[in-house]
């Protein structure tokens, strides 16, 4: 399954909203390329919202890590929607989940905001 990405705002809040698998090859590609995009273009909000991403890779956790500190660096904060299951299981292990403001549902994610 490719990896799908659909843009979105919610106020000044952009949204990106994955399906499928960050896996190395096009996929991460495709990711790479949309969160830079953001940060090139001014974003300084960001939810990066993981509900439907059924697998992960180290490629897409690299990707999502260093667009994080990306992000935080130009002064912006970006959030993670990363909901119990496999993904999360990932994140967890890692201990990345506190560290990269992983969030239960979007909702959590646009109150951090606020």
């Amino acid at each position: 399954m490719a990896l799908s990405i659909e843009r979105r705002t919610e106020g000044d809040v952009v949204i990106l909203s994955l399906t499928g698998r960050a896996t190395i090859g096009p996929d991460t590609d495709r990711l790479n390329e949309a969160l830079r995009r953001e940060l090139s273009e001014g974003t300084r909000r960001l939810v990066v919202n993981l509900t439907a991403v059924v697998q992960v890779d180290s490629s897409g956790l690299a990707t999502l890590v260093r667009s994080f500190v990306s992000m935080g660096r130009e002064g912006g904060v970006m959030r993670l929607v990363i909901p119990p299951g496999r993904v999360r299981e990932v994140f967890d292990v890692l201990q990345l989940t506190g560290e990269m403001s992983g969030m239960p549902d979007e909702g959590s994610a646009l109150d951090s905001f606020r």
